[in-house]
């Protein structure tokens, strides 16, 4: 069943190749990534907002390197996270080399960027717990990331298996390395001594902080020469010349330009050299020392901020939220978001994707472009195992007649596994509820409602049944089935028994 459903989703990938102009169609990941840059890329999926410069197009020409910051305000990244995690990925399969930077140093301080209070302060050992936490989910990410988007590329464009793309370096780091040791009179007579307070008053983080209520305190007004000493630190160490980050970061971003240009020119002047602000280029004009590229901020049709299902961050980490979870997420996406967000949440190019959209827009009750985008969002975030495991939960939660769905494969692909996906193993929590026989063959449907953790009282059981709102295989149960027992023939390929209440709850007992 699982091998259909996913086969199923590949040959809708595969039709849209093979409908291609022959041009088209012969065209390669490689050829693709010669012939155009990241930046077009980027700005062809909806995934550019602004440049710090338009010299940055022609930079990106070239193998370079490119960072990304995340701050550990939690144990793992969120959907939030994902546009400039994917972005970060189109660099570095364009051949540029990739830093992920996790603020071990700034994480304690918080960015004030888009916010009208100040963070709490973690406590250290949260904070290095965060730290580790999320540096070993980027790892895995980048990894993962490059070779799905290298494997979906080849199958669609027919390139042969042995054809190996060249993609850039992946390296993370943690500004606390550079930051820990460095003492307050140091930095203030370093960095603080080229920072210019009239500018930094000009950040709209800034700006928004001080016109509200609760003002901003210096800690958070220093955030951004916290992440300029950053960039400036990468831009001497690994050579990077560019910063990617949300729109809410130009002003940061913006800052740390400002700090490589007076450093450059600081120790140009020291050297009694020519220096200036910036570099002399090939045509004798002047360029910038470095660049920044943001990233649109994403909100819903409803004005929502991007990310979060009632209320609750929906996590990349698959023990925080389950690839079941993920992929409903995507899949309840509107037909007026589906086509953005599959141009930016997806590696199917774009002149296939005006395909799945003319489909979808013929027959939208099929949400065919829904369920490619929540197939291929899920598949790359948590491997192949993690999108078998949410097409198998939505199949038995959401089906109404299991008896021929539930099969051996199934009952696996729900308890779940470790990814085999990338050289960095994660694990599929289980999202079976395992139950010894007695508890549940003989007993009343109630006890066994109880037993499963579907509701957490014996008189949250009692009304449900009451009420109709109990599913038991995906049939409805007459309303006041006090008496129901479960039986063995209650059991689905003899062992799952599948309960529901109401829409969204749900337990799939394995009874052993």
């Amino acid at each position: 069943m699982l091998n259909s459903r996913t086969a199923l989703l590949r040959s809708l990938l595969s039709s849209y190749r093979a409908n291609l102009p022959s041009r088209q169609a012969a065209r390669t990941f490689a050829s693709t990534r010669a012939s155009r840059n990241v930046v077009r890329e980027l700005e062809q999926r909806g995934m550019l907002s602004e440049l710090t410069s338009r010299a940055a197009r022609q930079h990106v020409e070239k193998p370079m390197t490119v960072y990304l910051g995340v701050d550990p305000s939690a144990r793992s990244l969120h959907v939030g996270n994902l546009l400039a995690l994917i972005g970060l990925l189109h660099f570095r399969l364009y051949g540029h080399n990739a830093v992920a930077l996790i603020g071990g140093a700034t994480g304690a301080i918080g960015d004030p960027s888009g916010r009208s209070t100040e963070r709490n302060a973690l406590a250290p050992e949260t904070l290095q717990a965060n730290v580790e936490g999320i540096g070993a989910q980027l790892t895995a990410f980048l990894d993962r990331g490059v070779a799905f988007a290298q494997s979906r590329t080849r199958r669609r464009d027919g390139t042969a298996q042995g054809t190996e793309v060249t993609e850039g370096s992946v390296r993370i780091v943690n500004n606390l390395d550079w930051t820990g040791g460095v003492s307050l009179l140091e930095f203030l007579s370093t960095v603080g001594k080229m920072a210019r307070v009239s500018t930094m008053l000009s950040r709209e983080s800034v700006k928004s902080r001080l016109d509200s209520s609760s003002g901003i305190s210096f800690t958070e007004f220093s955030y951004q020469l916290l992440q300029a000493y950053d960039f400036l630190r990468l831009h001497r160490d690994l050579g990077c010349t560019m910063q990617l980050g949300g729109s809410d970061q130009l002003g940061n971003i913006m800052s740390g330009i400002d700090l490589i240009r007076r450093s450059n020119h600081a120790a140009a002047e020291e050297e009694g050299t020519a220096g200036g602000e910036a570099v002399e280029g090939a045509e004798g004009g002047k360029e910038d020392p470095a660049f920044g590229l943001t990233f649109p901020l994403l909100t819903t049709s409803s004005g929502e901020k991007f990310g979060k299902s009632a209320g609750n961050a929906i996590w990349l980490d698959p023990t925080m939220t389950s690839p079941f979870e993920l992929y409903q997420f995507f899949l309840r996406t509107t037909d007026e978001e589906v086509e953005k967000y599959l141009r930016i949440f997806t590696f199917i190019r774009v002149v296939e994707l005006e395909g799945i959209m003319q489909d979808h827009k013929a027959n939208p009750k099929s949400r065919i472009a829904q369920k490619i985008l929540a197939a291929e969002a899920t598949e790359l975030i948590h491997g192949a195992e993690g999108l078998n495991q949410a097409l198998a939960a939505t199949s038995v939660f959401y089906g109404t007649d299991l008896a021929d769905l539930v099969t051996p494969e199934v009952i696996t692909a729900l308890d779940g596994a470790a990814s085999s996906s990338t050289k960095h193993k994660t694990t599929i929590p289980s999202m079976l509820t395992r139950l010894p026989r007695e508890a549940v063959v003989g007993q009343h449907l109630e006890k066994a409602v109880l037993a499963s953790g579907l509701v957490s009282s014996k008189t949250q059981a009692r009304k449900a049944i009451e009420a109709g709102t109990i599913q038991v295989n995906g049939q409805k149960i007459p309303p006041k089935s006090h008496q129901r027992m479960v039986g063995e023939a209650d059991l689905l390929d003899g062992q799952l028994l599948v309960l529901k209440a109401g829409k969204s709850a749900h337990k799939a007992i394995l009874v052993e």
